[in-house]
C-alpha cells in the first residue's frame, strides 16, 4: 500500500494519495515537501517508488527491503553518475510488549530523509506512522513543514510507545516478586528466565538505537536543521532513561532469581530436616521392633513371658518419647 502526502512549507496539506506519475513534478517544486509511506508494499510498488521515482542507492534499497537486525543511519551523497539527491537512510525499531505472550515484538521502520522528501517503509502497520500522518494532515501545529520535523515526530512517537511496554514489564516483574515468595516452583523459575531474556532483548534493541540518535543529537547531519537538533537530543535523553530502566529491570530480575534459588534451597533443607527428624524419632521403634522380630526363643526369654508384648510396646513408646523430648530440647524443630 502506498500513502502519499504533499505539504506546503507552512505545513499545510497540499494534496494526498498522489498518482505516481505526478510525484517527480511535486519533487521539483521547491515550495512543497513530499512524504511517501510504503506499508506492506508489493515488490513492484517498492521498486517503482524507491528505484523509479527517487532513484535511491541500491545498497540502501537492499537494506530497506530486507530485514536489518540492528538500527543504523547512513548518509548518501550523490557522485557524478548518481541521479539521487542527498539523503539519510535510517533503520529504527519500534517495540511492543505483550503480557499474554511475554515477549517484545519489534517492527522495523525505514527512513529515507532528503531536503524536500521523506520516504518511510515498513512491513506492518505502525501506530507511530498512522498517528503522525493524522497529526500532519489534521493538526494546526504544522508539524509537516519539513521532512526533518516529520522524522522527529515519528521518532518521538516511537520512543513514546516504549512507555506502555515498560509499564507492562514493570507490572510483570512486580507479580514475579510476589510469586517467588509464595510459589517458588519450576513454573516461577521458567517465568523469571523468560522475562529476563526479554529484558535482554529490549536492551539489545535500545543500545544500537541510542548510537543512532546520538548522532542526530550531536548535529552530525546537515539535512537536520540546527534549530531541530535540541529536539532530537531530547529524544536521545529519553531513550537513555529507558536504557537505564532496562538495566534496573535486569538487576531486579537477578535479585528475584537469587531469592528464588534461596527459597528453593531453604525448602529443600526443610524437607531434608523433616525426613532426618522422622528417621531419628523412629529409630528406637525400628531397633526394638527389629530385635524382637528375630523370635529366638532360647535367647529372648520375653517370648515366654506373659507380659512380653506389653513390655516391648512400653519400651518402644518410652524410647520414642525420650528421643522426641531430646530433639525438642535441642530445638532441632
Amino acid at each position: 500500500m502506498i500513502r502519499s502526502f504533499a505539504f506546503t512549507t507552512q505545513g499545510r496539506l497540499h494534496t494526498q494519495d498522489i498518482d505516481v506519475f505526478l510525484m517527480p513534478t511535486l519533487l521539483a517544486d521547491t515550495n512543497l515537501f513530499l512524504w511517501v509511506d510504503l506499508e506492506a508494499s508489493t515488490p513492484e510498488e517498492a521498486k517503482t517508488i524507491l528505484e523509479g521515482i527517487f532513484r535511491f542507492h541500491p545498497l540502501s534499497i537492499e537494506d530497506c527491503i530486507h530485514a536489518t537486525p540492528n538500527p543504523k543511519v547512513d548518509e548518501y551523497a550523490p557522485k557524478d553518475e548518481d541521479k539521487f539527491s542527498p539523503y539519510l537512510f535510517m533503520v529504527i525499531h519500534a517495540v511492543d510488549y505483550s503480557r499474554k505472550d511475554g515477549v517484545f515484538a519489534t517492527s522495523e521502520l525505514n527512513f529515507f530523509l532528503g531536503k524536500n522528501f521523506l520516504v518511510t517503509y515498513h512491513d506492518v502497520p505502525l501506530r507511530s506512522v498512522s498517528a503522525t500522518a493524522e497529526r500532519a494532515t489534521k493538526s494546526t501545529m504544522h508539524i509537516a513543514r519539513a521532512p526533518d520535523r516529520v522524522a522527529h515526530t515519528l521518532l518521538d512517537s516511537i520512543v513514546d510507545n516504549y512507555k506502555p511496554a515498560l509499564e507492562e514489564l514493570s507490572l510483570e516483574i512486580a507479580e514475579l516478586e510476589n510469586d517467588v515468595v509464595e510459589h517458588p516452583n519450576q513454573r516461577t523459575l521458567n517465568k523469571i528466565i523468560g522475562i529476563k531474556r526479554e529484558v535482554l532483548h529490549l536492551r539489545q534493541i535500545i543500545g544500537p538505537q541510542q548510537e543512532v540518535l546520538k548522532r542526530f543529537a550531536e548535529g552530525e547531519f546537515k539535512l537536520i536543521r540546527a534549530h531541530l537538533v535540541p529536539y532530537f537530543r531530547d529524544i536521545y535523553d529519553r531513550l537513555f532513561h529507558i536504557a537505564s530502566l532496562a538495566q534496573n529491570f535486569t538487576d531486579s530480575l537477578t535479585g528475584i532469581l537469587h531469592i528464588h534459588l534461596s527459597m528453593t534451597s531453604n525448602k529443600t533443607g526443610e524437607t531434608v530436616k523433616a525426613l532426618t527428624l522422622i528417621t531419628i524419632v523412629t529409630t528406637p521403634a525400628t531397633m526394638i521392633g527389629t530385635w524382637y522380630g528375630m523370635n529366638f526363643k532360647h535367647d529372648m526369654h520375653e517370648l515366654d513371658w506373659r507380659h512380653g508384648y506389653a513390655f516391648a510396646f512400653a519400651l518402644t513408646a518410652i524410647t520414642t518419647l525420650g528421643t522426641w523430648w531430646y530433639v525438642k530440647r535441642r530445638k532441632w524443630f
